[in-house]
């Protein structure tokens, strides 16, 4: 039985409860904060017995009523920032019973159990911010970068994004469990969030573990206005109520031991003004020196700046010398050549320990909330400066994980390698980890390529594929047959939907494509006109090959043009490949090499992550071919592939025969259209 699961069931019927019951009010956030009431009551009364007379018969709806009245009386007094004087309980005692019965049922001893995550994912996660770049970090990739992180008692720790508080939660507990006292962890745990609400729920959250009042503050992580910090609770002690505590908050950069974070990132946020921006070195354009293959700082501003670049920067501002960062980026950031330069940063400024590729659901709730764009776990130490440390060449633990606990629509599975990554990590550490596999496995700094840090790159199966085949295969390299002019590339058009229909051409998508075939669907055929102008450029020959370069799943399938297949229209998301007479092989065993699975798991490896849509790009350059050393095997292949091609020719036609057969002695002139 999932516990997990079983939980946010329990609070999925809470809510549905309260939406039918609750008179006045239907939003989620109102329900979501009378739950958290209720939450917090329930855990109060439980640490607290003695202080609450004796409930003996359970269907007592008015003592259990007065119970929850009473415990919520004792939390205004311990926690009046979260609950001042004046709220009060607006459920009716019928309610608060039946959510009493109900959270009696929730399981809350699962060491990743987080109630509150639980419960805003249930009432919030259909209204997650995503134009704002903000969504639910799941609980368990938290609790894996946290466990890389591995705070430890007495190290000050801060989320400068803090959101709902997941980061700051899962640090507190794991604090808690390393054996940090409650004083102990609010003087060291530190929440910012530029949005108030956010900034409150991290502060719920935080002091539904220690009944406490927490260190979250609303203010602009990038701006880094100390002055304007807005508190969720007043900083000055003689304020506070005796059971209360507040503690300085370092107010300068430098001063944190640990950054934890999971920042908004989307290129299409507007991150800072032009005069906070300008305060960043990232913030300005950078140019790549050729001679020296680094890059260097321009005096001007770039037009916009994504926020993941500049909390890149902030974070390492904000650690001291050795201090560590754990992170959730974008997987764009770190692969992606538009910035390299901030990779050039990290590498400059920080020694990378880990990075770990997540699965594109690992954002996708259920329903249509969420999204798909691709992120990693990075975790970084920023350098003290030493020569020691400057000449030495780390190396880093990468894994990339298939499965995270969720599906495509952002349904639970059991599925999940991020334990598994995490024990490997501690294997890596101890030097006990010597098989490695995608899951874990370890790399010298100086075999990153381009820039590039993200773990499916640099995947060793599709390094061990060809390793095996190197007595019996010749290497080619796409690259050079392509820049010696053996294979031509080149790529297709898009007509827009509004062409779809006009005619009877086909226009070929990605979708069209499988087994080595062209499988064309009438609905989006284009005109006549449209085909004529699109002819000569794309300059479609039988022996050509269709090759996915964009997408998600496709990338990397192929078909061959056949004599019947040259009147259409293909899209920009394909490579057109043609084998030109200087090739040392024919387009059928190109074909064959191309789908191999060597290439394939290469294909997989190479891709690039632009937010929620892969690429192989210019990476189709660096492909290795293998192809058998022995000529009468390529012959054999290249006849067995061009004999399939054949078959499936000749069983089209009979197809097409059948279905006019079918028909046969009717008006010629209708059937033949």
């Amino acid at each position: 039985m999932n516990l997990e699961r079983d939980s946010k069931a329990v609070y999925r019927q809470i809510r549905n409860y309260l939406v039918g019951r609750f008179l006045g009010a239907t939003r989620d956030e109102t329900l979501l904060q009378e739950t958290i009431k209720c939450l917090f009551c329930k855990l109060y009364f439980q640490q607290n017995l003695s202080l609450f007379d004796p409930i003996h018969d359970k269907t007592n709806v008015e003592a259990i009523a007065r119970r929850y009245h009473k415990s919520f009386a004792q939390l205004r007094l311990l926690l009046p920032t979260l609950f001042p004087s004046e709220q009060r309980l607006l459920l009716d005692p019928h309610s608060l019973a039946q959510i009493d019965i109900l959270l009696n049922t929730a399981n809350w001893e699962t060491p990743l159990h987080d109630p509150f995550g639980d419960i805003y994912e249930v009432f919030m996660g259909s209204q997650i911010r995503g134009q704002e770049g903000q969504f639910f970090t799941p609980m368990n990739a938290i609790a894996l970068l946290v466990a890389l992180v591995n705070p430890r008692p007495g190290e000050t720790l801060i989320d400068p994004a803090c959101g709902a508080g997941g980061f700051l939660s899962v640090a507190a507990r794991h604090l808690k469990t390393a054996g940090a006292s409650v004083p102990q962890i609010l003087s060291t745990v530190f929440g910012l969030d530029k949005d108030q609400y956010l900034a409150g729920l991290a502060a719920t959250r935080l002091s539904l573990l220690t009944l406490k009042s927490a260190q979250v503050f609303c203010a602009d992580s990038l701006a880094w206005e100390l002055e304007s910090l807005a508190p969720n609770f007043d900083r000055n002690p003689d304020n506070n109520s005796s059971n209360s505590q507040s503690f300085p908050f370092p107010t300068q950069v430098g001063e944190f031991d640990i950054v934890l974070t999971n920042p908004p990132f989307g290129s299409r946020i507007v991150a800072a003004s032009p005069q906070v921006q300008a305060t960043f070195e990232l913030g300005y354009r950078w140019r790549l020196e050729k001679d020296s293959l680094s890059f260097k700082k321009l005096p001007k501003l770039q037009p916009s700046v994504p926020p993941q670049v500049l909390f890149m920067e902030r974070c390492l501002s904000l650690v001291r010398p050795g201090g560590r960062i754990g992170m959730v980026v974008p997987e764009s950031l770190i692969s992606s050549k538009t910035y390299r330069y901030v990779v050039d940063y990290i590498r400059a400024n920080s020694i990378i320990k880990a990075v770990i590729g997540m699965p594109d659901v690992l954002f996708k709730i259920s329903g249509k909330g969420g999204t798909h764009t691709k992120t990693c776990l990075l975790l970084l130490q920023k350098k003290s400066g030493t020569t020691v440390e400057n000449e030495s060449n780390p190396s880093i633990f990468m894994a990339e994980a298939q499965w995270c606990g969720r599906d495509s629509r952002g349904q639970p599975i059991d599925r999940d390698d991020l334990p598994e990554i995490a024990a490997r990590y501690r294997d890596y550490e101890r030097g006990l980890l010597t098989k490695p596999s995608q899951l874990g496995y370890w790399m010298s700094c100086d075999r990153l390529q381009n820039g590039i840090l993200a773990p499916h790159y640099y995947n060793p199966a599709a390094i061990s594929e060809l390793v095996n085949l190197q007595d019996s295969h010749d290497f080619i390299s796409m690259g050079e047959l392509i820049s010696q002019g053996m294979i031509e590339v080149s790529s297709g058009d898009e007509v827009g939907k509004l062409a779809y229909g006009t005619g009877n051409i086909p226009f070929i998508r990605t979708s069209d494509i499988s087994n080595w075939e062209i499988k064309t669907d009438p609905k989006h055929s284009v005109s006549q006109e449209i085909y004529q102008s699109l002819a000569e450029k794309q300059d479609l020959r039988e022996g050509d090959i269709l090759m996915v370069r964009d997408g998600t799943y496709l990338i990397g399938t192929c078909a061959l043009i056949t004599a019947d297949d040259i009147r259409m229209v293909y899209q920009s998301h394909f490579y057109k490949l043609r084998v030109r007479e200087t090739s040392p092989f024919c387009c059928y065993l190109l074909l064959a090499a191309l789908s191999s699975v060597p290439v394939q798991k290469q294909i997989l490896a190479k891709r690039l992550t632009q937010d929620i849509i892969d690429s192989l790009g210019n990476r189709i350059q660096e492909l290795i071919l293998p192809i058998p050393k022995d000529q009468a095997r390529r012959e054999n292949i290249a006849q067995m592939v061009k004999q399939t091609i054949q078959h499936r020719i000749e069983a089209r036609k009979l197809a097409r025969q059948a279905c006019l057969e079918i028909i046969a002695g009717c008006n010629p002139d209708l059937w033949q259209k």
